[in-house]
């Protein structure tokens, strides 16, 4: 996937309180909007699915790439996967992802996450010196069209405008203060499988899902092609439902068999607490 980049001013982050705003990068394109830095490209995330009842399994695949590179077969097959193992499954299409979707998403009560969504990493730039800092994250985009009369607060520093390309409209983006203090509720241990780029080349959003109770975060190590993360997803599916194999091995063996994105090079990987 071609890389493309954005840019805000980024104070360094306050904890739980709004602070700075954040830009996602535009899908496709580069350029540069303000002064912090962004590199996004393709994100996908595997959701776990709510609740209907005391023991039942769910599941979700919230598809905000179904707006720019949809992919029914695999929808169909992850569904059909999720189902024989007895999973409920619901299905969230790109425009009804919005940042009212993700803040109730813990409350959902998912066993699995799939997040086949658009994703970029952000670096921050100092204001001051218009130096890049050490400190980068991956934000995640919504299908939601960008308003600078929304969240208002939330837009200091949980949320910002991302792009597919540099003459696209904006749509908003989250970051990883939104994830810890925005959402509502708890992940209750659900394994969140983040399908698109750069999803671990930083561990922060990752980190924040897993304080947010999430058991696992899977994504990738670099950007990512569509094709070949859901190929993956699908094997990491069978790996793990079908085969039954512990979420750890299900991700090593699905990286062995899938191999490497061959334009990219992104690796599969995961993180759990403590690792």
């Amino acid at each position: 996937m071609p890389k493309h980049k954005t840019s805000r001013s980024a104070p360094p982050p306050p904890a739980p309180v709004p602070g700075r705003s954040l830009r996602l990068p535009a899908l496709l394109g580069a350029g540069v909007i303000a002064v912090l830095v962004v590199v996004g490209t393709l994100a996908f995330v595997l959701t776990a699915g709510g609740s209907s009842g005391p023991g039942v399994k769910t599941a979700v695949i919230v598809d905000q790439l179904s707006l720019t590179a949809a992919n029914p077969d695999f929808v169909s097959q992850a569904r059909a996967t999720l189902a024989s193992a007895g999973y409920q499954v619901d299905y969230v299409p790109g425009e009804q992802v919005t940042v009212d979707y993700y803040r109730e998403l813990p409350n959902r009560h998912y066993d699995v996450l799939l997040l086949r969504v658009h994703a970029g990493i952000t670096t921050e730039v100092s204001a001051d010196s218009g130096q890049r800092l050490e400190t980068e994250y991956v934000s995640l985009f919504t299908g939601e069209p960008y308003s600078d009369t929304k969240y208002s607060a939330e837009q200091l520093n949980r949320l910002g405008k991302a792009r597919y390309t540099d003459s696209s409209p904006p749509l908003f983006g989250i970051g990883p203060e939104f994830v810890q203090y925005s959402m509502d509720g708890d992940f209750g241990g659900a394994v969140v499988v983040m399908m698109g780029c750069d999803g671990l080349k930083s561990q922060r959003t990752a980190e924040a899902f897993l304080s947010k109770g999430a058991s696992a975060f899977v994504s990738w190590s670099k950007p990512v092609s569509a094709p070949h993360t859901d190929t993956a997803t699908e094997n990491l599916l069978q790996q793990f439902l079908v085969n039954k194999k512990p979420i750890e091995q299900a991700v090593k063996d699905a990286a062995a068999e899938v191999g490497p994105d061959p334009s990219t090079g992104a690796e599969l990987r995961i993180l759990t607490p403590g690792s």
